[in-house]
């Protein structure tokens, strides 16, 4: 039943059934009803309709409820199952353009070392599907646990200031913002030869702003042709998706030398 026709009953029932009785009563049954006896016959209806009907509607809402939930579960399972589509696919296209390169190059230990971690990244991805969850986890709690666990892994310090609030954002939104993230903490781990790093996600008078900086080597520096090929294509997916979100990405130096990736505008989220 639609919300409509549930407000138009909620409206319409209790008149018409209790001034339909007023009727009944004057035009037939005044001479066997005292005014008396009638009030109370009244009030008795009155409280029987609205138990009755209090009833039906509050069991309309929960099974209207039940099926939010459900829906709304299965859009947890789709949006987890994009999150990690979206994961696969950004890691294993920077990882396999660098194996290219190093395959066309004649360097077979790099190329394996290329095959090793897209293995550890589809094992890393069934892990993550087996994983359940975490019940009532917001956008801000699972960044911060990825951040923890990114900075021991790569034990690389990690300052961080990360709006708590973010109950606008949108699924899709949510998996782009997360890519983003996801890369450019993955370019400071393979090639920034930092031991700090920091980041910044909140509010600002354009809309929304991330800033992200480490104090490595920065971009005044050679990777190796292959290295700094794979680099730069990292940093051209994550443009790609900040203008997706109706950004700008901006490239720059950080205040303790390294690399300064600063994302401001108004975001689509």
């Amino acid at each position: 039943m639609t919300l409509r026709t549930l407000k138009w009953l909620t409206v319409l029932l209790p008149p018409l059934l209790i001034g339909g009785f007023e009727y009944v009563r004057h035009e037939f049954l005044l001479q066997m009803l005292s005014m008396e006896a009638g009030n109370v016959y009244i009030t008795l209806l009155t409280l029987l309709l609205s138990f009755l009907f209090s009833t039906w509607v509050f069991r309309q809402i929960r099974q209207s409820n039940e099926k939010l939930a459900a829906e709304e579960a299965k859009r947890a399972v789709y949006e987890e199952r994009e999150r990690l589509a979206q994961e696969l696919h950004d890691n294993i296209a920077q990882i396999l353009f660098f194996l290219n390169v190093q395959l066309k190059k004649g360097q077979i230990e790099e190329a394996r070392s290329a095959v090793s971690e897209i293995d550890h990244h589809v094992r890393q991805a069934i892990f993550n599907l087996r994983t359940p969850p975490v019940e009532g986890a917001n956008f801000a709690s699972r960044l911060e646990a990825w951040l923890e666990e990114w900075s021991g892994l790569s034990g690389i310090a990690v300052e961080r200031r990360i709006a708590a609030d973010f109950s606008g954002i949108s699924p899709a939104a949510e998996v782009q913002l997360f890519s983003i993230i996801r890369e450019a903490f993955t370019n400071i781990r393979k090639h920034s030869q930092a031991d700090h790093a920091s980041i910044e996600l909140g509010p600002s008078a354009d809309g929304w702003k991330l800033v992200i900086a480490d104090n490595g080597i920065g971009l005044g520096q050679e990777y190796g042709e292959g290295g700094a090929g794979a680099y730069r294509y990292g940093l051209s997916m994550m443009r790609r998706r900040v203008e997706s979100l109706g950004g700008e990405l901006a490239i720059g130096s950080g205040d303790e030398g390294g690399l300064k990736l600063t994302m401001t505008g108004g975001w689509k989220l």
